[in-house]
This record gives structure tokens, sequence and C-alpha cells, in this order.
């Protein structure tokens, strides 16, 4: 038997659960996890099917589920389970992301390949090479964005490539890139914004005397750390922590509050219904 995932979106209407399930039924499959939402504020219906099937051709399978949805229209997202999503990693200096990501992969513990790591510097590339992974110094000024980026989107076909995970990452990405990939970047910041930005976040979040640390993880979209929102997390500090002592708990928030992100699109458990995130856990 081959296991699929299937994800499913369309404008909300009697019918669609019956349709598809019917789908199932004719490609010969047996449906073994199911979720569902309807979003009250934009409409869509958005689900998630696990189901097995003794057909090992996707093309053919799909086409069997699609001839039932057709009336609906919906966009839909077909895959075997046992083909893992295929992420690149893009970096700067602060590696503790970086490092995790590499780590949980290595023991099992993400459902994803990372097969190539990029950076605008060269300080992170004697880690990419520990654990084997190719690195593309890619320098990034103004002048030579454009360049950059194309060379980028080269990297992204060439590895066939799914999603693009910022790992701290410490460059914006021109608006044609992020609308090309909307849905498949994955960004990481710190959770103090929009009211620390720029430099030292944590030395003034220090001297404003702040009870929380924590992190957001969210997809990439034109305006600057506002895309749909995925994953984030917090943890309480006090008064007597220091300024160090607040940006080592900022790292551990970030690196989980990522990995868990990355956990999430790798198991096709995300889709983007406006301005939000719908999560099937």
């Amino acid at each position: 038997m081959t296991h699929y995932i299937l994800t499913l979106q369309c404008a909300d209407r009697p019918g669609i659960v019956r349709s598809l399930a019917q789908g199932i039924v004719h490609a010969n499959g047996n449906i073994i996890e199911s979720a569902q939402f309807s979003d009250p504020i934009t409409g869509q219906f958005c689900m998630r099917v696990r189901f097995e099937c003794p057909d090992n051709s996707s093309k053919l399978v799909r086409k069997t589920i699609v001839s039932e949805l057709m009336q609906y229209a919906p966009a839909l997202n077909l895959r075997q389970a046992h083909v893992p999503r295929r992420a690149l990693i893009m970096v700067s200096k602060h590696s503790h992301c970086l490092v995790d990501l590499l780590y949980r992969r290595e023991i099992g513990d993400l459902a994803i390949d990372l097969p190539v790591i990029v950076s605008n510097h060269t300080d992170l590339g004697p880690i990419a090479e520990r654990h084997g992974v190719p690195f593309f110094h890619i320098p990034v000024t103004p002048d030579t964005k454009p360049a950059a980026e194309t060379r980028l989107r080269q990297l992204v076909s060439e590895y066939e490539i799914d999603a693009i995970v910022l790992a701290r990452y410490m460059q914006v990405l021109s608006e044609p890139f992020c609308n090309d990939y909307f849905g498949h970047i994955i960004n990481i910041h710190h959770s103090f914004l929009p009211g620390f930005k720029g430099a030292n976040p944590y030395l003034r979040a220090y001297e404003r005397g702040v009870k929380m640390i924590g992190a957001t993880a969210h997809f990439v979209t034109v305006a600057l750390d506002e895309g749909p929102i995925i994953e984030q997390d917090v943890v309480r500090v006090s008064h007597g922590k220091t300024p160090e002592e607040l940006v080592a708990l900022g790292r551990d928030v970030e690196r989980v509050v990522l990995a868990r992100a990355v956990n999430l699109y790798a198991e096709d458990r995300l889709q983007i219904a406006g301005a939000r995130t719908v999560i099937f856990d």
C-alpha cells in the first residue's frame, strides 16, 4: 500500500467532504486520518487527509480524485507520504536555528530534507561542511541583490526545493521573490516586534523590564514581518535576568518555534486562509 497526503482548499459549500471521500473510494483508497476547517472570515474550506491506496501512481490517483471535485474548483495537493519535502535554509551569522534544524533532521525529529544551505556570509560554512550539506555563499548588496536572487532561484530549481527557511537570515527579500514563493518561505524572529525594531532589541527589552521572551514563525510576505503566523511561544522572565541571559533565552525559543513551524510545513499541516493560517495538529 502507498500512503498519500492530500490537502484541499476551496470556497466552502455543501458536499465537498462527500465528493472527496467518493474520489478516494474510486481510487481504491482507505482514509487513515482526516481533519477539516471552515474559516468564517474568508469562507474558505480547508482539509487534510491521509489515506492508503494500492496504486503508486500519484498522477492517476490525483486524476481519479479530482474528477469528483471539479465543481468545487479546489486548490489540491497530493503527494506520497514517504517522499519528504525539501527545504533550502538561508542564514547569515547566527547559528542556533541552523544547528538545531540539522540536528533534528539527523536524529529523525524533523520530517524534511535539508539538501542545501545559502548564506550572505561565509561564517557558517564550516557547520554545513561538518553536516555534509552543500553551502553556497551569495553576497548581497543593493547593487547585487537582483543577481543574488536570480542565483537563489536557480538553486531552488536545481535542488527541487519546496520551502525556503529563513533561519535568522538578515536580508529582506524583494517583492517579486516574496510574491513568487508566497506560502513557501518561513521566517523566524523575536516577539518584540513591532515595539523594539532594529538593533539590540533584547537590551531595549531589558531596559523596559519586559516579563516575557518569545518568538514568532510566519510565512514571508511583502509586508515585512507581517505574514500569516505559523507558530509562537514565550518564556517568562524576571527583572533579575541580564541582557545576555535574555538573548540566550531568545535563542532557545527561536529554534524551538522555527523547528515546529518547519515540521508543520513538512507534514502538510499548514494552509493559508487570508491573513492567518489553519493548522491541522
